[in-house]
């Protein structure tokens, strides 16, 4: 996979993260408490700005936070 391609797939599930979440009329903070990350955490998320790359593990609990298949955040 090269780098675009990974970024590529973060922006996906950044873009999709915050897509799901207006759907629900949910905030970033009430995202956070569902999800047991920080509010900070959520908005770096959203917004594109994580340092590093993001666990399977994480994007797993934001599905599980949003009631959602995990398989929607992938989707382009």
């Amino acid at each position: 996979m090269s780098h675009n391609e990974k970024t590529d797939v973060y922006l996906t599930i950044a873009k999709n993260v915050k897509k799901y979440r207006c759907l629900l009329n949910m905030t970033q903070e009430e995202l956070a408490i569902k999800s047991g990350y920080s509010y900070s955490h959520i908005k770096k998320l959203e917004a594109k700005k994580c340092k590093k790359s993001f666990s399977i593990e994480t994007v797993y609990n934001i599905s599980l936070a949003l009631g959602i298949d995990v398989w929607k955040l992938f989707k382009d």
